[in-house]
């Protein structure tokens, strides 16, 4: 990575921190004991939804997937890759073992979708080679660099896309992840690293709204 793509790479995590912070505050001054439970579970709501970027993208088995069809359950948006050495296999192994521990009834309202940051080596194939390791439910879906961008952009988790001539290159990523509610859009998000126990104690409330 060059050092200009640092520079704003920093720079676009830090507005997204700055959000995060303003969004605790707002949330912090109006609500109950409840928001403050979610927040320390690192659940952070918007005070407005927002709609996701008018995308079409490919999943694991090589279908067409329009972003907003992504309707009737809340879904763990997670900005990844299957060659990331570290925080992609500790939090899918993280997801998969909140998924395990969570009630069937919350557990049938909830989807978690891989969005590849890497599209060079992330075939479906791969995708779904790479995601049956940890769950067969979960779904990746990969597309071209710019959709990936546009729709990173638009949930607030950057990342920088990697130069691929390198050889065994890196994506600088976040861990973030957007949480998008029953209705498609994006509701907030939850912020690395995870505490499962917190998450667990807190995820089935949220789960029950519309």
């Amino acid at each position: 990575m060059t050092r200009t793509q640092k520079i704003v790479f920093i720079l676009v995590a830090l507005v997204a921190l700055m959000l995060g912070f303003a969004v605790n505050r707002a949330l912090s001054g109006k609500s109950s004991g409840d928001q403050t439970a979610l927040i320390d579970a690192g659940i952070i709501l918007l005070p407005q939804s927002r709609k996701l970027p008018d995308l079409t993208m490919t999943n694991q088995d090589g279908q067409p997937v329009q972003l907003n069809g992504f309707k009737d359950k809340w879904t763990l948006l997670f900005f990844g890759y299957t060659y990331c050495p570290d925080i992609c296999p500790t939090t899918l192994a993280q997801l998969r073992q909140i998924k395990s521990e969570l009630p069937k009834e919350t557990l049938s309202k909830l989807r978690v979708v891989l969005i590849s940051v890497d599209p060079n080596r992330d075939t479906p194939q791969q995708l779904k080679q790479y995601l049956g390791y940890f769950d067969k439910n979960f779904v990746g879906l990969t597309g071209s660099v710019p959709d990936i961008q546009k729709l990173a952009n638009g949930v607030s988790i950057p990342f920088i896309p990697a130069d691929t001539s390198k050889p065994g290159y890196t994506v600088d990523h976040s861990g973030n992840l957007a949480l998008l509610g029953p209705d498609g859009n994006q509701r907030g998000f939850i912020r690395a690293p995870f505490n499962n126990q917190k998450l667990l104690a807190q995820l089935p409330g949220l789960l029950e709204r519309e």
